[in-house]
């Protein structure tokens, strides 16, 4: 196929603040051809793997723009922890960096903009959304409660189930669920839901 006929292919994801090689792939767009856009200017290579249209712009999408792109340059990650209750409006704490879970096995590392963690169950409460235009793994909201008090501080977890309580509507929180994710993952949250739904 043509580039220039490959370019019609891509439209959908030259919306998006970033699009991966994988992405374009699924569209019928090779890497090769990635890489014939990026040298005739007509795509930025934001990192491996990871591309956006040379003149996007969409000053909204700038506070996640980072994140997607770190999210994207993971192979298998996930969005958890300060960077998930970050964007599910949980924490009022500002992320310094990029918190992506990986399996246990993965050779990914931590760098100054990307904080790893290991998970052993990394599908459990593993979803998609759409933020800011893109499509993006991050664990649900219970199930990043949950991580909050076995990895992070009590004071950030309790806040964040706080936080969760109180939104309410579209955004309320499944204490089944959650309950159900404490189990498996073996910590005891229950005093704390009792102390706050009570």
């Amino acid at each position: 196929m043509r580039p220039q006929a490959c370019l019609q292919l891509l439209i959908p994801l030259l919306k998006q603040p970033s699009f991966t090689s994988k992405e374009a792939k699924i569209l019928g767009v090779r890497a090769s051809i990635l890489s014939h856009y990026v040298k005739a200017g007509k795509l930025k290579r934001i990192r491996r793997g990871v591309y956006q249209a040379i003149d996007y712009q969409n000053p909204e999408a700038f506070r996640w723009l980072d994140l997607i792109e770190a999210v994207h340059s993971i192979n298998g990650g996930v969005i958890c922890l300060i960077s998930a209750l970050a964007v599910y409006d949980l924490t009022e704490e500002i992320p310094r960096q990029h918190w992506i879970g990986i399996r246990h096995g993965t050779s990914a590392r931590s760098s100054r903009q990307i904080k790893i963690v290991r998970f052993r169950d990394l599908d459990l409460g593993k979803i998609e959304i759409e933020l800011e235009g893109a499509r993006i793994p991050i664990f649900d909201r219970e199930r990043t409660i949950v991580d909050s008090f076995r990895l992070l501080s009590r004071e950030t977890a309790i806040k964040a189930l706080k936080s969760a309580v109180a939104q309410g509507g579209k955004n309320r929180i499944d204490f089944i669920k959650l309950e159900a994710y404490a189990k498996k993952l073996q910590i005891d949250i229950s005093p704390y839901l009792l102390s706050i739904t009570t």
